[in-house]
């Protein structure tokens, strides 16, 4: 077999979950971010004077810069070494201060363009964060507790998206009145305490958990790579990975298609569908509109309580019935949701559908990666858990140019019949999940080899 074939695992200490949850804490910060994108962002935007199907163009921030960023950081982390920062740290710490000052900046935007240019560089920051994030759980923990790491991740993003979609209801009920700009004051809050929280949380992973430093020989591979990636470039050297990436990687990707398309509609529509069908309003200037706005804020925030809630008891369903078949089943929970959701008319039976939603959106942040990193070698996670984010991006980049057409031409302009065509996608999500074939567990022991059965399926497609 040789050397490209092959997954070496060093042995790791074992870590117990309070040292799990401190090295995965950082994720809060960094997922409050993203929370306040889901529920603040799209009606900051139609408050500043935007047309519903402007939304998916006004969103392209997220997908482009996850597309051009991520892969280009995960493989610089993959060869970054300092006795001082470490091998991933570096990445997310400067990702997360620049989430701090963007967060802090956002609430005092005035016209589109404004909160437009801040999204982008609120993006391009998180993106800067994610998969060093990502590939730091698979670096510092062992293959029997990576599931653990990685649905951790998923309990901590839960819990921030959670305080983000609350803050803006809590700090509604407290902080009355609209800001020369047109932006109610709660906005201000919400986003500052976001700001807070992006670093604290980060500083205090960082703070709190070490990187494994390399063994004499990886250094070596390090800057051999290093030089490498030097004469070839970094591109090419994403473009070497894609080319070599697993079979069942590829098919993870259409499975992504369709979850992260869906996604990208549900948070730039939850918010119209809502106020539609339980508020029985269309006018984004009115009362009952901002009402809306904090209800569906309160909304998201129910699916994430519900998230954080199921995020471990996945880890055991994992192991005993296989990560394919707990995200299949969860995919189809989500399509039952979001099925139900538009035909619901009160406002507290609405949400019912979000335990559903809220199970689904634990697996997607976390299950899929389970079987990820059993797929690639482990000298290469950064790069290929920025490819992963590209699988992620891509589609939600395909959606900004091709759902307002779609909205206008097949979905009459409805936010409600939005909704219900994100369930459509995610049960095609669930259809596409049952065609790939699970890789094996990886025991913890020094120097295995991937088994051969895993290295001869996914090289290469082959």
């Amino acid at each position: 077999m040789s050397q490209q074939n092959t997954t070496l695992i060093r042995h790791k200490p074992m870590m117990n979950m309070r040292q799990i949850l401190l090295m995965n804490l950082g994720f809060f910060g960094i997922q409050y971010s993203f929370g306040m994108q889901q529920t603040a962002i799209n009606p900051i935007y139609s408050m500043l004077g935007a047309k519903e199907s402007e939304l998916p163009i006004l969103n392209m921030a997220g997908p482009i810069t996850g597309l051009l960023i991520q892969p280009i950081i995960g493989a610089m982390s993959d060869r970054t070494w300092s006795e001082k920062w470490g091998r991933r740290k570096p990445y997310f710490l400067i990702g997360a201060i620049g989430c701090s000052i963007c967060l802090f900046l956002f609430p005092f935007v005035s016209a589109v363009w404004m909160a437009v240019l801040l999204l982008w560089l609120l993006d391009a920051s998180n993106n800067t964060a994610m998969e060093p994030y990502r590939a730091f759980i698979a670096d510092r923990l062992p293959p029997s507790q990576t599931a653990k790491g990685f649905l951790a991740q998923s309990f901590f993003a839960g819990l921030g998206i959670t305080l983000a979609n609350a803050s803006m209801f809590l700090f509604e009920s407290v902080w009355k009145g609209v800001a020369g700009s047109g932006l109610p004051y709660y906005v201000f809050g919400a986003f500052m305490l976001g700001s807070v929280c992006s670093i604290a949380t980060v500083l205090a992973s960082i703070l709190s958990t070490k990187e494994i430093p390399p063994t004499p020989e990886e250094l070596a591979r390090m800057r051999e790579e290093k030089n490498n990636a030097e004469r070839l470039g970094t591109i090419k050297e994403i473009i070497r990975a894609i080319i070599e990436m697993p079979k069942e990687l590829r098919k993870l990707g259409l499975v992504y298609l369709f979850q992260w398309y869906g996604m990208f509609v549900y948070w730039q529509f939850v918010t119209p569908a809502v106020a539609k069908s339980v508020f029985g309003t269309t006018n984004t200037k009115s009362e009952l509109y901002k009402e809306a706005t904090t209800w569906t804020g309160l909304l998201n925030a129910s699916y994430n309580v519900v998230t954080f809630m199921v995020a471990f008891s996945l880890v055991a369903l994992a192991k005993k019935y296989g990560a394919k078949w707990v995200h299949t089943t969860t995919l189809l929970c989500a399509m039952v949701s979001l099925l139900m959701l538009p035909h619901i008319n009160d406002r507290y039976l609405v949400f019912l559908p979000m335990i559903g939603f809220g199970i689904a959106w634990a697996s997607l942040m976390g299950v899929p990666y389970i079987m990820a990193v059993r797929m690639v070698p482990s000298n290469r996670y950064g790069v290929y858990m920025g490819i992963l984010n590209m699988m992620i991006v891509l589609p939600q980049l395909l959606e900004t140019v091709t759902f307002g057409w779609i909205y206008d031409v097949f979905l009459d302009n409805n936010p409600t019949n939005a909704l219900m065509f994100t369930g459509v996608l995610m049960g095609l999500g669930a259809l596409a999940m049952t065609w790939i074939n699970e890789p094996p567990t990886i025991r913890d022991m020094d120097d295995v080899s991937a088994p051969p059965k895993v290295a001869g399926n996914f090289k290469k497609g082959k």
